[in-house]
């Protein structure tokens, strides 16, 4: 379970796949602290198992279905990725609730201001609109972010100066895939799936 602050950008040092099982090497630095192997780690949302830790660096094994559902399968060397640590049992939850299991790939459509504010427009399936609630949270890349509208088959969502200098949200922009999942609440109480 993650709050969906994202505590750093990891850079991605290695990818490399053995039989279906893809291999990636991320560098780290803060999210090092207090992390063991087996332990739990939020890559752009996802939730993966750290498998091995060395120096500055966390390897993860990723199966072709989160490939498939995720952003993860788009991920270049070099390329930069957000991480968070699983939550202590007694601290804050700033964000919300996020569990790390991905529900679908978004795609953003737009990134402008909108009454002086930065916003962006994602699309996802027509069939994950009924979990998209205008004010309610929704984690995006693993971001805790807030809904704003609703259209047919997008909605929006505000970024703050500190969120787009500190995620990868400062690196996107329109047709780029960002993984979504949304409000663990909102997927309890809203029965359209």
């Amino acid at each position: 379970m993650f709050s969906g602050i994202v505590e750093e950008l990891g850079v991605v040092k290695k990818i490399s796949r053995r039989g279906n099982v893809t291999f990636f090497e991320i560098q780290a630095d803060k999210v090092l602290e207090d992390v063991k192997i087996g332990d739990s780690i939020a890559v752009n949302g996802a939730c993966l198992t750290v498998v091995k830790k060395e120096g500055r660096f966390l390897s993860f094994e990723v199966m072709p279905e989160t490939l498939r559902i995720t952003n993860l399968g788009t991920l270049k060397i070099s390329g930069k990725v957000n991480l968070e640590r699983s939550l202590k049992v007694g601290g804050r939850v700033s964000g919300h609730f996020v569990t790390g299991h991905i529900d679908c790939a978004g795609s953003i459509r737009k990134k402008g201001y909108s009454n002086g504010n930065l916003c962006f427009e994602i699309a996802v399936p027509g069939e994950f609109m009924g979990y998209v609630l205008p004010k309610g949270s929704i984690s995006i890349d693993g971001i805790s972010l807030t809904i704003v509208n609703k259209k047919s088959n997008t909605f929006s969502v505000y970024i703050i100066p500190h969120t787009l200098k500190n995620t990868t949200l400062g690196f996107k922009g329109p047709s780029d895939k960002v993984n979504i999942e949304f409000d663990i609440l909102s997927k309890q109480t809203n029965p359209f799936r």
